[in-house]
């Protein structure tokens, strides 16, 4: 359940604020709750960064192009193993403890980020699939 909060902002934030609620084509207060739950995910683990894609918004590896939900579905794909999980994906050990970490505290996001991904995947495979039946008709 959401409570109310009052705060003051100074004028150029509101009209920042106001132009990219704008551009987003959303309440400038759905931004501003937006930013709040991101600035804090961003505190408590300092190695993850947002970003918008076409699956929507997601939660990155600071300095890769990797989603956090890439990330462990590589070290599930090693049994567990983060090390190995960081050199198949280069990148170092430190990244994937975030992304684990973060997993840890929001489960539920990243598994739901996994399960779209299995489905676009099966889809496009599936897709190929009556592809390759049409050409040898």
């Amino acid at each position: 359940m959401s409570q109310p909060l009052s705060l003051r902002l100074p004028e150029a934030t509101l009209d920042r604020l106001g132009a990219r609620a704008r551009s987003r084509s959303v309440a400038p207060r759905t931004l501003a709750q937006r930013y709040v739950e991101e600035g804090l995910r961003t505190d408590e683990h300092p190695l993850i960064r947002f970003a918008d894609g076409p699956a929507g918004r997601r939660a990155r590896l600071v300095g890769t192009g990797l989603d956090a939900w890439e990330a462990i579905e590589v070290v599930r794909d090693n049994d567990g193993d983060e090390r190995a999980a960081a050199d198949y994906l280069v990148i170092p050990l430190g990244l994937v403890q975030a992304a684990v970490a973060y997993y840890g505290a929001y489960q539920a996001e990243i598994d739901e980020s996994i399960e779209l991904n299995d489905r676009e995947r099966a889809a496009a495979h599936a897709a190929w699939l009556a592809g390759h039946a049409a050409l040898k008709r």
